[in-house]
């Protein structure tokens, strides 16, 4: 990238654009756990509902990127994050998910998390599987034929783990 990528916390100013990045994602159906035929009411309610952090990753004023910050579960797993991520198409391979990714592990241990947990990686998301590999998360266990994929039918989700302590 030639200039410097902001990540900030998401303004409602931003919810066209945030839309704009997650429309295409979800109603492609291949990589989150999420209906695809979601309205824009429907996925920003999710994406920038009140139990999370949304950040949006901007440069040059133009967003490129977001993800949401969350507990993963209640109780006794409250000290684990959650985070989903999702890069515009234009902007991949420009290192934004890294430094989204990044910027949530510290997000993440400035809020008090100790671990973060990725529940549902689609194992022909081999891309997202090495970039978190490369952070430092490790499959700690596959769920066999758990996701149906569009196109390749059943397929295997990961479940990813990284401690932060």
């Amino acid at each position: 990238m030639s200039s410097t990528l902001n990540i900030r916390l998401a303004a409602p100013k931003d919810h066209a654009r945030i839309w704009e990045i997650l429309e295409p994602v979800l109603s492609a159906g291949e990589t989150y756990a999420l209906p695809s035929d979601w309205s824009k009411d429907e996925a920003l309610d999710y994406w920038c509902n009140d139990d999370r952090h949304t950040f949006v990753a901007e440069c040059d004023g133009v967003i490129l990127g977001t993800y949401y910050l969350k507990t993963n579960a209640m109780g006794g797993l409250s000290h684990i994050a959650n985070c989903g991520y999702v890069t515009g198409y234009k902007a991949q391979g420009r290192g934004v998910a890294s430094q989204m990714c990044e910027h949530s592990l510290l997000k993440a241990c400035e809020l008090g998390y100790k671990a973060m947990q990725y529940n549902c990686v689609v194992a022909t998301n081999s891309g997202a599987i090495r970039l978190w590999q490369r952070w430092g998360f490790d499959i700690v266990g596959t769920l066999p034929k758990a996701f149906a994929h569009p196109t390749q039918g059943m397929v295997d989700a990961h479940v990813m783990f990284k401690s932060l302590v």
